[in-house]
């Protein structure tokens, strides 16, 4: 009778495989460009508990490239029931030209049960640069080798329906201060990066209701549909207009409290459950959102230190935290084709070990009330752990509950001062400002330009080369640094003091020569008339280069025409 009982389990375990097949799919596109998003329906038919678990059931597109790389492209569910005809997806940007085969493959259980029919399509040539990688400490590289700087400032979310903030709580709830006013405007005024946050109030795309936010509709279903909407989206409108994202991850609904797994802070990060539900999350981000080029890069935390420490009698273990962010680390690159940039960020205490992993391709740190620390950070850093160093946050203030308006001038000077220390140091993102509000609200980031219009420039004489400078100066209230890009060197110099005054800059060039040099005056963000000079000495010698209290300006030296 036993036997009989385990050979009929079997028989039906046989027939749910044998009953799950790939039926179909389709190309959306009638042609597909490289680097832009190629879409397939896909239908299949087959059993399951939840379409969004792997150990569940999972579909892959395998592709062969045209240089015969092997692709594996995660898909991901759309609609349909368990055991009915279901529509899955499939989103891939073609990294090379040329012709694509490919096929669908099922799995249940971790075990293969269908393998559709072979096709091919053949990837066109576009104008679009591709993804963006690490190449050194001061530049990004997108897939085609142009080199990359992120302008930017942070964008985490969108106006919230009850902001805590005591004296700008009807600023922070403007309507207004969505993407689509948010994000053209960081381009308008020169931005090409930013920095947003998937949250219980943001971009909840694992959230089921509490939103702080009239712009989500409660849903039962595992991911919610107008959060994914939402993030759809973001992406679309990013990519319109050349914006690059930093996309922080966080938590998700991780807590039991929420649907998730994680009975505490600390058992997220070593829960088997949560982890595992935390890999099913990467993966439906990856198949959905991975195509992307308008990603620069995944964050898993903002400021996990803080997290650590929110018990500060009973902080969580360094080591798990590195583990997690290990082993999570590793998981994406492992399905993430295209290979995003990976960071994670921190307030201001390290994470022992984590600053060392290995798929954790930028290291990165938040700076407030102390912006003249930017560019000693960055050094320090990109020496004790040899990988690029970026600061996500930075202000004057990091107190909501404070009254900005009551030191304005410092917050605005404070803003200008984190991107200039910022391109002039070894940092492929400039520094990244906080409060983008209150900045949009002042009409201080329209200054964004001024330092677009350097970077710009740096970017095409050096063609992403950078080397630093030892330029010096013997007045003590102005900040100096130098950088030679191609054959023309960059100096920014600020006076910090409250008066005016004239200055001796010395700046150690390679050989002599008959050189020009120009004076972009910051603040109006306008070029003096160039001016020529003999220079005999391996010391170049400008005296008495006007700058003004608490202004600042960039000399840019070149060989004479």
């Amino acid at each position: 009778m036993k036997k009989k009982f385990l050979t009929l389990l079997f028989c039906l375990f046989v027939a749910t495989l044998l009953n799950a097949q790939v039926q179909g799919f389709e190309l959306l596109n009638k042609k597909v460009l490289q680097y832009e998003k190629a879409e397939w329906n896909i239908q299949l038919i087959a059993e399951w508990q939840n379409p969004y678990l792997q150990e569940d059931i999972a579909l892959d597109m395998l592709l062969t490239s045209p240089s015969g790389k092997k692709i594996i492209l995660p898909c991901y569910y759309e609609s349909g029931e368990s055991g009915k005809p279901s529509k899955w997806k499939a989103r891939f940007a073609a990294q090379e030209t040329g012709n694509y085969t490919y096929s669908f493959q099922l799995t249940k259980a971790n075990e293969i049960v269908s393998n559709s029919a072979q096709s091919s399509f053949q990837s066109n040539a576009s104008v679009k640069n591709g993804f963006l990688h690490t190449k050194n400490n001061w530049v990004l590289e997108f897939d085609n080798g142009k080199a990359f700087r992120g302008i930017g400032e942070n964008i985490c979310w969108e106006s919230r329906a009850n902001d805590d903030s005591k004296f700008f709580k009807e600023l922070h709830e403007k309507e207004k201060y969505n993407y689509e006013y948010m994000l053209p405007s960081l381009a308008k005024h020169g931005g090409n990066f930013y920095r947003t946050w998937i949250s219980s109030w943001n971009l909840p795309i694992d959230w089921k209701k509490g939103f702080n936010s009239k712009r989500y509709t409660a849903s039962d279903e595992y991911y919610n549909p107008s959060a994914v909407k939402a993030l759809d989206r973001l992406v679309t409108l990013s990519d319109s207009l050349g914006l690059y994202i930093m996309l922080t991850l966080g938590t998700g609904a991780s807590d039991v409290r929420s649907g998730g797994f994680a009975t505490s802070s600390a058992d997220f990060f070593v829960n088997p459950l949560a982890k595992q539900k935390y890999k099913n999350r990467l993966r439906y981000i990856i198949a959905r959102w991975g195509y992307s080029t308008s990603i620069a890069t995944w964050e898993f935390f903002n400021e996990v230190d803080n997290v650590q420490f929110s018990n500060r009698n009973a902080p969580i273990s360094a080591a798990s935290i590195t583990d997690w962010h290990a082993e999570m680390s590793t998981y994406l690159k492992s399905i993430d084709l295209y290979k995003h940039i990976v960071t994670t960020s921190i307030s201001h205490r390290d994470v022992k070990g984590m600053n060392d992993l290995p798929n954790i391709d930028i290291n990165q740190k938040h700076i407030y009330k102390n912006t003249k620390v930017i560019p000693s950070t960055i050094v320090k850093y990109e020496e004790d752990y040899k990988k690029p160093y970026v600061i996500g946050e930075y202000g004057y203030e990091y107190d909501w509950q404070k009254n900005f308006n009551l030191f304005a001038n410092e917050m605005d000077s404070d803003f200008k001062r984190g991107m200039w220390y910022g391109l002039f140091s070894s940092t492929p993102i400039l520094p990244m400002s906080w409060w983008w509000e209150y900045f949009d609200d002042r009409g201080t980031d329209v200054y964004l330009n001024r330092i677009k219009i350097i970077s710009e420039e740096m970017l095409a004489a050096g063609k992403g080369s950078f080397e630093k400078v030892n330029a010096k100066t013997t007045d003590s209230a102005t900040e100096i640094f130098a950088v030679a890009c191609g054959n023309k060197v960059f100096v920014y110099a600020y006076n910090h003091s409250a008066t005016d005054k004239k200055v001796s800059l010395q700046i150690p060039l390679k050989s002599p020569a008959e050189l020009s040099y120009k004076i972009f005056d910051c603040e109006p963000g306008v070029y003096s008339k160039a001016k020529k000079i003999k220079v005999t000495s391996a010391d170049m010698k400008l005296r008495k280069i006007l700058l003004h209290a608490n202004a600042d300006v960039v000399l840019i030296i070149s060989k004479a025409e």
